[in-house]
C-alpha cells in the first residue's frame, strides 16, 4: 500500500457525507471525500420536491418519537447537533429559512440547490478535498481496524489509500439515479457488520382495481387515512394525501407505507381506509346529509355531493354507494344514506403492493444499531470505521426528520473521526 498523507476518507458525498468531512477537516485532519457521481448532493438536491425539507422544529421528545423504534439510537447526536444548531450553521453560510406548515424548515431561496452549493463550498473552504467519479471499493482491514480505503478513479483504475478512518456516509437504495446503490452494506458487511432488512420506506402504494386510476391527480386536505392489516387498524395519520395512476402517494400515505410494506411481506392483507369527514363523527355528519338531502330535495343526489366532496369523487362515491346520481335528494332512502355515511367515514381500498425502493424517499433497514456506538458512529466492531445518514437502520416521517438525522449523524461521525488515534 503506498503511503498517504490523507488521514480520514469520506464514502459518499451526500448530506451526511459532506458535513462528515468538513467537521472533520475543521477539526485540523486531512480529509478526502470520495464520491462516485460527477458532483456531490445529488440526492440531496432532490429533496422536498427541489426545495430541500432541511429539518424540523419539533421538540427534542417528539422529534425522536418520529423515528420508531429506533429514535433513542439519535439521543447523543441530536444532543451534540439539533436543528437549532443546525439553521445557526446554515446561516453562517449564508443560507436563510423560512418554517412552514407542520414545523418543517426549507432554505429561503426555496431550491435544494443552494444547500448543496453552501455544503460544498464550506466542505471544500475547509480543507476537504472532493474526488469525484471516484468509487469507494470497500475497506483495508488489519488487526480489527481501518488501514486504507480501496477505490476506482473515474479512470477506473483501481486504487489503494493509507486511512485511519473510514465514514461511510453511502446512503441507502432509493433514487439510485444520484448513486444510492447499497455500496454501504456492502462495505459493513466486509467488516463483519449484520445489516437489517432494507426495504422502501415512504413509499407510494399501489392499490387493486380502477377506482384510484380515474381519481388520479385528485389531491385531498384534512382526511385521515387507516392501514387496515388482517381487519385491524394498524397505523393512521391525518392530513394531506394524492391518488394517483396506480394507487396512492401524499404525506399521511408516505408516512403509513412501511407498515404497509412489512404487512405485505408477511403476506397480510392490507387495506386504506380514507375518512373524508374526520372532523365530524357519525352522528354530526347523518345530520348534515339529513339536511342537505332535505334542504336540497329536488337537486340531482349528485349535485347534492358537490356540497360535500371534490366534482371528480361524486361518480365515484355514487356508483361505490348504488344510489342513482339523477334521483332527487329527499328520495335518497335511509338505507342509500347509511351506505353513504359509511363511505364517508370509511372509503376502502386494497392494497396491493407499492413502488419500487428506487422510487421511495429513504430505504429502511440497514446497519446494524447495536453494533454501533450512538455516543461517536464508530463501529463496535472495527476501530476507524464509522457510519452516518440513511445506510444506517434509521428511517422516520415525512418532514425534514431524515435530512436532521444525517446532518446529525454526519457531524458526530466526522468530530470522532479527527479524535480518533489508532
Amino acid at each position: 500500500m503506498t503511503a498517504s498523507p490523507t488521514r480520514i476518507i469520506v464514502a459518499g458525498g451526500g448530506p451526511a457525507g459532506l458535513i462528515a468531512a468538513g467537521r472533520a477537516a475543521e477539526n485540523g485532519t486531512s480529509v478526502v471525500l470520495l464520491e462516485k457521481m460527477p458532483r456531490p448532493g445529488l440526492k440531496l438536491g432532490l429533496t422536498g420536491k427541489g426545495r430541500c425539507n432541511l429539518t424540523n422544529i419539533a421538540p427534542l421528545e417528539e422529534f425522536i418519537g418520529h423515528f420508531q423504534p429506533h429514535g433513542l439510537f439519535l439521543r447523543q447526536a441530536f444532543h451534540r447537533f439539533f436543528s437549532d444548531d443546525l439553521l445557526r450553521f446554515l446561516e453562517t453560510l449564508g443560507v436563510a429559512t423560512v418554517t412552514e406548515r407542520g414545523g418543517r424548515v426549507f432554505p429561503e431561496s426555496q431550491d435544494a440547490g443552494t444547500i448543496v452549493s453552501a455544503l460544498v463550498r464550506w466542505a471544500e473552504g475547509s480543507g476537504v478535498r472532493i474526488r469525484t467519479g471516484s468509487r469507494v471499493q470497500g475497506p483495508v482491514l488489519e488487526g480489527g481496524r481501518v488501514t486504507g480505503v480501496r477505490w476506482t478513479g473515474a479512470d477506473g483504475a483501481p486504487r489503494t489509500e493509507t486511512a485511519h478512518a473510514l465514514i461511510v456516509a453511502t446512503g441507502g437504495l432509493s433514487y439510485p439515479g444520484t448513486g444510492s446503490t447499497g455500496d454501504g452494506y456492502g462495505f459493513a458487511r466486509t467488516a463483519g457488520h449484520a445489516i437489517e432488512d432494507t426495504r422502501p420506506a415512504l413509499v407510494p402504494l399501489v392499490t387493486a382495481g380502477g377506482i384510484a386510476a380515474r381519481l388520479q391527480g385528485l389531491p385531498l386536505k384534512n382526511v385521515k387515512l387507516t392501514l387496515i392489516v388482517d381487519g385491524k387498524a394498524a397505523v393512521s395519520g391525518f392530513g394531506e394525501m394524492l391518488f394517483t395512476h396506480f394507487g396512492l402517494s401524499g404525506p399521511i400515505v408516505l408516512t403509513a407505507s412501511l407498515a404497509a410494506v412489512d404487512a405485505l411481506r408477511q403476506k397480510k392483507s392490507v387495506e386504506a381506509g380514507i375518512d373524508l369527514k374526520p372532523a365530524l363523527d357519525e352522528a354530526k355528519l347523518d345530520r348534515r346529509l339529513q339536511r342537505d338531502l332535505r334542504e336540497h330535495g329536488r337537486m340531482e343526489a349528485a349535485n347534492v355531493l358537490k356540497l360535500l366532496l371534490p366534482r371528480s369523487m361524486i361518480p365515484v362515491c355514487l356508483e361505490l354507494c348504488r344510489i342513482d346520481p339523477a334521483r332527487p335528494g329527499h328520495q335518497v332512502t335511509a338505507e342509500e344514506r347509511k351506505r353513504l355515511l359509511a363511505w364517508l367515514k370509511d372509503f376502502r381500498l386494497t392494497v396491493t403492493g407499492h413502488r419500487p425502493v428506487s422510487e421511495a424517499i429513504v430505504t429502511a433497514g440497514g446497519v446494524r444499531l447495536s453494533e454501533v456506538d450512538p455516543r461517536t458512529m464508530e463501529s463496535r466492531l472495527v476501530r476507524g470505521l464509522y457510519f452516518c445518514g440513511e445506510v444506517l437502520d434509521l428511517q422516520a416521517d415525512t418532514g425534514g426528520y431524515n435530512l436532521q438525522a444525517a446532518f446529525s449523524t454526519g457531524r458526530l461521525a466526522g468530530e470522532a473521526a479527527a479524535r480518533f488515534r489508532s
